[in-house]
């Protein structure tokens, strides 16, 4: 699992978690799967461990995780993929219509662009 953080991009605790979240989606973790220690992972990120605290913890209340006592934190093995997929998509579409709102045009103007970079090279 390779994550990043931006500062520039919103809280990053909310972008770890997300980058779990999106991980579990594409299959690059797979359900029981268990995820580096909060120290770790937070030396990797280069933030403060109680931000990836703060992640972990939110991934548990949203059923993607749970934590361990003395053995770490885990995916769940139960966890929908594909509603959780379902669920990182209909995120990205809210951020993109935002986009597209603010720039002022409208839905038909938004699917011609998606279709144009879909057939790009």
């Amino acid at each position: 699992m390779k994550l990043r953080v931006d500062p520039e991009a919103g809280p990053i605790f909310e972008q770890i978690a997300e980058g779990v979240a999106a991980a579990v989606a594409r299959g690059a973790l797979e359900p029981g799967a268990k995820l580096p220690s909060a120290r770790a992972l937070a030396e990797e990120l280069r933030v403060n461990p109680n931000t990836v605290i703060r992640a972990f913890e939110l991934l548990e209340r949203e059923g993607i995780t749970e934590t361990r006592r003395g053995l770490g934190t885990y995916i769940r093995p139960d966890v929908d993929v594909d509603a959780l997929r379902s669920a990182l998509l209909q995120k990205a579409a809210r951020r993109y219509l935002a986009e597209v709102r603010a720039l002022g045009l409208d839905l038909r103007e938004a699917s011609e662009a998606l279709k144009e970079v879909e057939d790009a090279p």
